[in-house]
């Protein structure tokens, strides 16, 4: 009897062991997301394209295509979808089910919609505006790992050619899974909703560095070193552009936010040369460089050679 009965013992220990260690693990996290500064990178995004004309103007059609789409799956999903959904959650909720209805609802069309707009109107123009950017941050050299790259006709500007490199994928079954999944995580008051943005932020923020990884070379190997030396940040980083993203109408347009976010935290790093989060608070204070001259004549094309 004392055997099963040691065993029984041990392996509870085993469990609330495991239970402290992944509890710390995710404090651990969390605490490195808050104090890394990564968050602050999509809204960095933001000012930044908005105050480069250059770079958005060429934008502008894709975004305006992006809006309408955006509003029109929006309003069919709140007109076709709200009502039946506050019908079910009301058995398990009561009142609160108008209120939890809308995440969920606007959860659903964020799938819609990145889909939608992902497959038919971003394209490659996200990885043109990362490059753009590490270019206007005097990163030619990294760039140049990736796509062909010359100056322009005044010495200030640059053309960038084609890609040399396999274009990243548009879109991610993982991603779609996992969000689907966790969805009804928003059925648990404020945090069912806080677990469903931080979860899917932790598993999507190192996506908005695969073009980074690609450009420096990176095996799966290093990438998976940095990812885990970084998992604060790029937590911090995906939870806040999944926050942006969640905005109806306006997702198109941080999708190219976050792509610029993610370039100016890359550069940073770049010009830092840090690899720990910690020093992300410090990395937007090494100075002002002379911005290269940027245009972008034609957004969302992925081949010729595009005016810098």
């Amino acid at each position: 009897m004392s055997q099963p009965r040691n065993r029984q013992v041990s392996s509870g220990n085993a469990i609330a062991e495991s239970v402290k260690r992944q509890v710390k693990e995710a404090g651990d996290t969390a605490q490195d997301a808050v104090t890394s500064g990564a968050w602050g990178y999509p809204i960095y995004g933001i000012y930044y394209l908005l105050s480069h004309p250059a770079l958005i103007k060429p934008l502008i059609p894709t975004l305006v295509k992006g809006v309408l789409v955006s509003l029109g799956v929006v309003v069919a999903l709140f007109t076709f979808a709200y009502l039946p959904q506050v019908a079910v959650l009301a058995f398990v909720s009561g009142p609160l089910a108008f209120g939890l209805a809308i995440p969920l609802v606007l959860g659903e069309s964020y799938v819609v919609i990145n889909f939608l707009t992902r497959a038919l109107l971003v394209n490659q123009a996200g990885v043109d505006l990362f490059d753009a950017v590490l270019l206007q941050k005097g990163h030619s050299t990294l760039v140049e790992h990736g796509r062909q790259v010359t100056s322009g006709g005044n010495g200030k500007s640059k053309v960038m050619g084609t890609l040399l490199m396999k274009p990243l994928s548009r879109f991610s079954t993982d991603n779609v899974v996992r969000y689907i999944l966790t969805l009804p995580l928003n059925l648990i008051p404020v945090v069912g909703t806080v677990f469903f943005l931080g979860f899917n932020g932790f598993k999507s923020g190192p996506g908005y560095h695969a073009r980074y990884f690609q450009l420096k070379g990176y095996d799966k190997t290093k990438k998976q070193e940095l990812i885990k030396k970084r998992r604060g940040a790029y937590t911090a980083f995906g939870t806040m552009a999944m926050v942006l993203n969640l905005i109806p109408g306006l997702s198109i347009l941080f999708n190219f936010t976050t792509s610029v976010g993610a370039a100016l935290w890359a550069s940073d790093l770049e010009k830092k040369g840090r690899t720990t989060t910690s020093d992300l608070h410090n990395a937007r204070q090494s100075g002002t460089e002379n911005e290269v001259e940027v245009q972008l004549p034609n957004a969302g094309g992925s081949g010729g050679r595009k005016d810098l």
